[in-house]
């Protein structure tokens, strides 16, 4: 089961810890930029094809210290079909690398859509007589505002292909709140959201005692985030929030439970664009940042008597 193999990769890499892969084009350096734009001139080729070259490094460098990438879609999509072909190559060179690959893609519709986007984003489009792969990935982010019935669609591919899911119940933006914080029968709606998945974590559920069924919690809530661990004991939480979003590694002790486990945190520019403002190459910044932010993380858990190593 895919929850047994993340947390698997988790304890034998002694690393929590997800790199998110959101490239900003100004912030690739400009090594990389100046050789493909002086190749395929100022279009959305070159813009694609530097960020697949940036990707790659940071791939390279960080690849032995963590258990997963999440490569966030938007960042690509704003390149039309040669930045999806950026982002579909980096999913792939990812999992070449034996990385669990993220895909943040935030999917979530009516039924027939949400299977739609299941088939993309986890699992096997039938064209004629053949089964074949979109997008190489293995966990989805999904939107469960639109109900059970939206997420139930995903289930086929979580069982049948081994894949997962990580659903919004306390996303880690400053306005959350305005609706998750929304109390519905004395009750906030994120609580009746992670009951939802708590329900599913007991239908599914790997040898590790984690569900390939997790949650998305941010590290800039701290308090709501040691309240959901309880809702959730199951549930694997993908932890945004850190670095750049203001979360520390005392903050996120919370999302994990007693044996140490339970949760992957997420660094994106604090570790990708890690090298800005030093002279420091691009990836060898990415990988000093990513052992920092390791050992960070599981100092604060050593303190908390949360060892899992």
């Amino acid at each position: 089961m895919l929850s047994d193999r993340l947390i698997k990769a988790i304890k034998e890499k002694k690393s929590p810890i997800v790199v998110g892969l959101d490239p900003r084009l100004e912030s690739i350096p400009k090594e990389i930029l100046e050789r493909h734009f002086e190749l395929y001139g100022e279009t959305f080729e070159a813009a694609a094809e530097s960020i697949l070259a940036f990707n790659m490094g940071i791939i390279d460098a960080i690849s032995d210290l963590v258990p997963a990438v999440k490569p966030q879609i938007a960042f690509y999509e704003q390149y039309g079909v040669e930045g999806m072909m950026a982002y579909k190559k980096t999913c792939e060179y990812a999992k070449s690398k034996g990385l669990v690959v993220v895909a943040d893609v935030k999917r979530g519709d009516i039924g027939s859509t949400s299977k739609a986007y299941a088939i993309a984003h986890l699992g096997r489009t039938k064209v004629g007589s053949q089964y074949l792969t979109a997008f190489e990935a293995d966990f989805a982010t999904v939107n469960p505002y639109l109900g059970d019935d939206c997420m139930k669609e995903f289930m086929d591919e979580v069982r049948e292909l081994e894949k997962g899911l990580f659903i919004l119940v306390k996303t880690s933006n400053k306005t959350s709140g305005q609706i998750q914080d929304l109390e519905v029968e004395g009750e906030k709606v994120y609580s009746k959201v992670a009951k939802i998945v708590s329900t599913w974590n007991d239908q599914i559920c790997g040898e590790s005692g984690y569900s390939p069924i997790g949650a998305v919690v941010g590290a800039t809530y701290p308090s709501e985030l040691e309240a959901l661990r309880k809702l959730m004991p199951k549930a694997i939480f993908l932890v945004p929030g850190y670095g750049a979003q203001g979360g520390t590694a005392s903050d996120v002790v919370g999302a994990f439970n007693e044996d140490g486990l339970g949760a992957i945190v997420n660094s994106s520019r604090g570790i990708i664009f890690a090298y800005e403002g030093t002279e420091a190459h691009f990836a060898e910044a990415a990988r000093a940042a990513t052992i920092q932010m390791r050992d960070e993380i599981n100092n604060a858990l050593e303190k908390s008597g949360k060892i899992y190593w």
